[in-house]
């Protein structure tokens, strides 16, 4: 008997809705249970996104932790994160209007009264964390380099 595991599938290949878990089986003796069964959330995620779940539990939530494990920056490792809650079907926790303490590139940081759009400099980390730049593009988009 093999004793090879597979992840099931959390959604239906066909509609794409949430599968439900409907048989469950010993690999020992063979016993078979059928009927309606809670799944787990967690069993149809990746082994990188079962590993960054873990690496940020046992971190206690230290997304340091978690950016030193996957070697990757800060915002990359926020960005995955973020990717990984919203998969799960949770939206991440909104980021703060105003970044006290964050390095200006300026005189300052923009009013948010003003209306204004995203800071240049922080729409290149955040086009940075989500990949859609790469770290030379982004040196030079912000100046240095």
């Amino acid at each position: 008997m093999s004793t090879d595991y597979y992840t099931a599938p959390r959604d239906c290949p066909v509609c794409s809705e949430q599968l439900h878990v409907t048989r469950l089986g010993c690999p020992q003796c063979g016993t078979a249970l059928s009927g309606q069964f809670h799944a787990c959330e967690f069993c149809g995620m990746s082994d990188a996104d079962r590993d960054l779940l873990w690496v940020f539990l046992t971190s206690r939530g230290n997304m340091r932790e978690v950016e030193r494990h996957l070697a990757v920056s800060y915002p990359t490792a926020r960005a995955r994160f973020d990717d990984l809650l919203r998969r799960l079907g949770h939206q991440p926790a909104a980021e703060p209007s105003t970044a006290a303490g964050s390095p200006a590139g300026g005189a300052g940081s923009p009013d948010s009264s003003t209306g204004s759009a995203m800071d240049p400099r922080l729409a290149t980390l955040h086009a940075l964390a989500a990949g859609q730049v790469d770290v030379d593009d982004a040196r030079r988009l912000l100046g240095g380099g």
